[in-house]
């Protein structure tokens, strides 16, 4: 339960198997093998996506990416860039590409078009191509269908864009980013696949004005639904966005729909990953010194409790603390619960020592254990859900509600919207 885009991709059985031998790299196999594993583990189903996932050869639209070379930890890290043009790359390379994890395309923002091959170090990547089984979840809850019109907002290495020209066509696809050097290289690399929808550099919250879409996806978490997205909905559609806070543990995922008659209709789901947040949003995270001190330190006082802690199946739980309970971080790496508050050092760990029993262990101002137990009760009160009612008001104000209106909670109030994006659009009128 946590945004996506840190791990590395892990080799697929057909990469694997050419490990050793450069000249006996195939696409096509590590594609079939990549597409049978989204298909067993994350429910692919046989459809447009699938047919899609198996004709788009990722090492024209990625024909460069990073690997980690650093140790956790390391300081400054380490990259290298490799390249399909280097045939000693290539078997490494397609683990990446199709190994089914996220691949690292951009670091620090460079030009991709015409990059060297080498070793960067310092500073951050700041693009990759999200892990694939949430992309093609989230591609199949668009339900793409040919002639829809579609906008995809946040190109980034135009893998989406790619999906959505192969089932839709590419005659009323758009596809926008605020980072020019990915627009040029998404421009040249879909030309290469036979793809020409219109490109853009602008502003993601504010769409492509004037157009109306059947279809929207937002590739990177918000932490509310641009109103100039649901405005571009045409009637009968559909607009996809992730949804979190400053923490990246427990996000959702908005579904906008515009009723045949007009009206707008949305939900907010517990999910359990999501994309990166995009750019700008303010991040909050437990550093390698945080998470010792929850795992071994004894804390201010350890209580046993017969109160369980909320289970990880309890998302609808977990959305809701984040929104609520605003500064909370867990540790999905530690053996069990394990939450900290970096702003004020508070911090949480819960061991099971028996049947129905608990030790509860904190320390700090912030009594996480209790605002936890509190929510819970309001949450099971309010029906125990795992989807909210999305309310977008005319104003821009949005709020999520349980069915019953029990448990509710604003949405941030929307920033306004640059003025001087709209002139970086080319768009028909």
């Amino acid at each position: 339960m946590t945004t996506l885009g840190t791990s590395p991709a892990a080799s697929g059985p057909a990469v694997r198997a050419a490990d050793t031998d450069p000249l006996a790299v195939d696409p096509a196999a590590a594609r079939a093998a990549m597409v049978a594993e989204l298909e067993a583990r994350h429910g692919l189903r046989n459809g447009p996506v699938c047919d899609a996932l198996l004709a788009l050869p990722s090492e024209v639209l990625m024909p460069q990416a990073y690997v980690r070379r650093s140790a956790p930890g390391e300081d400054p890290p380490r990259w290298d860039l490799l390249g399909w043009s280097a045939p000693e790359d290539r078997p490494e390379l397609l683990g990446l590409l199709y190994g089914g994890g996220s691949v690292l395309v951009q670091h620090h923002g460079e030009p991709l078009l015409g990059r060297a091959r080498a070793t960067r170090s310092g500073a951050s990547i700041t693009s990759m191509s999200t892990v694939m089984g949430l992309t093609a979840s989230l591609l199949e809850e668009l339900d793409l269908r040919p002639g829809q019109r579609v906008l995809d907002v946040g190109t980034g290495a135009g893998m989406t864009a790619a999906v959505a020209c192969e089932i839709c066509g590419d005659r009323g696809m758009v596809t926008l980013d605020r980072d020019r050097h990915l627009t040029d290289a998404a421009a040249i690399r879909l030309a290469d696949l036979g793809f020409r929808p219109q490109i853009v550099c602008g502003s993601g919250e504010q769409g492509a004005p004037g157009l109306e879409f059947d279809r929207i996806f937002v590739s990177y978490a918000m932490q509310y639904v641009p109103t100039a997205l649901a405005d571009q909905l045409a009637p009968g559609g559909r607009l996809l966005v992730p949804i979190t806070r400053a923490s990246p543990s427990w996000p959702g995922l908005a579904v906008v729909e515009r009723t045949a008659d007009g009206r707008i209709a949305a939900e907010l789901r517990a999910v359990e990953f999501a994309h990166r947040a995009g750019h700008g949003m303010k991040r909050i995270w437990l550093n390698e010194e945080f998470r010792r001190r929850i795992s071994f330190e004894p804390g201010t006082w350890t209580q046993r409790s017969m109160l369980a802690p909320p289970a990880d199946a309890d998302q609808g739980l977990w959305l809701a603390a984040a929104h609520l309970l605003g500064g909370l971080v867990r540790d999905f790496g530690a053996e069990h619960l394990a939450i900290g508050a970096p702003d004020c050092g508070s911090w949480l760990r819960v061991e099971p020592v028996g049947h129905r029993r608990w030790n509860v262990t904190t320390r700090g101002p912030r009594d996480i254990w209790k605002v936890l137990q509190d929510l819970k009760a309001r949450w099971q009160a309010a029906g125990s859900p795992s989807r909210y009612r999305l309310h977008i008001e005319p104003n821009g104000g949005q709020r999520a509600a349980s069915a019953c209106g029990r448990l509710t909670w604003p949405l941030p109030a929307l920033r306004p919207i640059n003025e001087g994006t709209a002139r970086d659009l080319d768009l028909p009128r």
